[in-house]
Formats: C-alpha cells, sequence, structure tokens
C-alpha cells in the first residue's frame, strides 16, 4: 500500500514552529524539518511531474530545496511589522515556465495545521499583466463566463482574493462583467480537509484537481500571451 507523503509529525512540526517560532527552536529541531517537511515536500514534486506535464507541459514541478517550487520557509522580515523568522506553513507553487516569481501563474499546494487547500490562477499581478487580463476579460467576455462557470471548474473552486472598490479606470461601472474587472488577484481556492491532505492518493487527487481547472488557466495564459498547450 501506498505511504503518505505528509503525517501527523509534519502537522505537529509545524504547530510546534507557530509556537515556538525563534531561531534558536528552530536550529535544535532543523533535522525534524529536514525529515519531517522538507523531504517529504520535495518528493511529492518529484513524483508529481509528471502528471503536471500531462495537464500543461508549460508549468514546472522542481524538486530543489532553493529556487525550486518548494517556497522558502525564511519569512522576509524587512518590510512588515511581523518579525517572526520563519512560515509555519508548507507552500508548494508550480509556476509557468514563463514566471520567476510567486505572481506568476501557477498551481499552489497550501499546508497549515488547520488550513489545508489548492490555488489556481495568478497571485497579484503585476500592472501590465493585471492589464492584459482586465483587457481580455472585457474583450472576450463569453470566454470568460465559459472559464469562470465550467462546470467542473466552479464546483471545485472558488474565486478568492481582493478586489477594488470601483471599477479600474478604463473601464464602464456598468460593465457586464465589471465585479471581475475590479479583482486584483485572480486565484481560485479548493479547500481541502486534514484526510485529504494525510492520504497516499494525495498527488492522485491534486492531479485530478489541478486538472478541473484547464479552462480557467487556459483562459489566463491566453490573456497573458504565454503558452498552454
Amino acid at each position: 500500500m501506498a505511504t503518505p507523503y505528509f503525517t501527523q509529525a509534519t502537522l505537529d512540526f509545524l504547530r510546534q514552529l507557530s509556537d515556538n517560532n525563534n531561531r534558536e527552536w528552530f536550529q535544535d529541531n532543523k533535522q525534524r524539518y529536514e525529515e519531517q517537511v522538507r523531504t517529504p515536500a520535495l518528493a511529492l514534486i518529484e513524483d508529481i511531474a509528471p502528471a503536471l506535464q500531462l495537464i500543461s507541459p508549460r508549468f514546472r514541478a522542481i524538486p530543489k530545496k532553493v529556487g525550486g517550487s518548494l517556497m522558502r520557509v525564511y519569512r522576509d522580515t524587512r518590510f512588515g511589522k511581523d518579525k517572526t523568522p520563519y512560515k509555519t506553513n508548507i507552500g508548494i507553487q508550480f509556476r509557468h515556465e514563463a514566471g520567476k516569481d510567486v505572481h506568476a501563474p501557477g498551481y499552489y499546494l497550501h499546508i497549515e495545521p488547520n488550513e489545508f487547500f489548492l490555488g489556481v490562477g495568478i497571485w497579484r499581478p503585476d500592472s501590465t499583466a493585471l492589464g492584459k487580463i482586465r483587457d481580455r476579460i472585457s474583450e472576450k467576455g463569453n470566454q470568460w463566463l465559459a472559464a469562470r462557470d465550467d462546470p467542473e471548474f466552479s464546483r471545485t473552486y472558488t474565486l478568492s482574493g481582493e478586489s477594488l472598490i470601483n471599477a479600474p479606470r478604463g473601464f464602464a461601472k456598468n460593465h457586464p462583467q465589471v465585479e471581475d474587472l475590479k479583482r486584483k488577484d485572480f486565484i481560485a481556492i479548493c479547500e481541502l480537509s486534514r484526510d485529504d491532505m494525510l492520504s497516499p492518493d494525495l498527488i492522485k487527487d491534486t492531479v485530478e484537481r489541478f486538472d478541473r481547472a484547464t479552462p480557467y488557466m487556459h483562459f489566463l495564459c491566453k490573456a497573458l500571451q504565454v503558452g498552454f498547450d
């Protein structure tokens, strides 16, 4: 029988890190981080790669400790008020080949003791990318609605993220897609359970759910003028 990638020990480590978010504790428990977090995460990234390529060959599953699909555990504390040094979740992003950071189109897996979800789309695109997406929604409204309201996609995912209060500059406030044009994020979330996360079928179930987002991801890639197929 297949064994799960993540176990209760993984969640226990993350919970304890949240309670002891300091360098001394992390250094004392770094071997646990390697064994219970980073090693299984890198194994999942390596094993999911072939199936992800079948959805789209343009997205990358890179099992590297640094600079790959596994997001770093160290927080950037330079600008925010929160100065705790470590992230208390596992974040795995499969980015588009054209993207260089978290703001690129991608597929995402989030693991936290009390929050598990999949994400698809693009989080906080820059002004150029955001303009391209809004323009395509405005010009290809029927295609956007077909992607957004695709039965498999809409049954699995919920659009999320921040929005403007008013219509963005250049778009009428009574535009038929004005609520979507107000979006600053074009991400969609699929909530998971603890059982999902600890299941030996995590990869199979994740790929199946990622595949249901194909119409949505295809639309965003088309808007950004990058390949999907």
